[in-house]
């Protein structure tokens, strides 16, 4: 059915394939919420700072 170099090919496919998935459920479930978290925080504080100061 496959020759060895398809094989390996196809390995290679899946592995890359594999890795993505899971550094886009990574990047999803973790590093875009916190850093969407950190820049609202960010930016309550500088409002309360600004708030505070007028």
């Amino acid at each position: 059915m496959f020759e060895f170099d398809q094989y390996l090919g196809f390995l290679a496919f899946l592995t890359i394939l594999t890795i993505g998935f899971w550094l886009m459920i990574l990047l999803l479930t973790f590093i875009v919420p916190y850093w969407v978290g950190g820049a609202l925080k960010e930016r309550y504080d500088e409002w309360r700072a600004a708030k505070k100061d007028s």
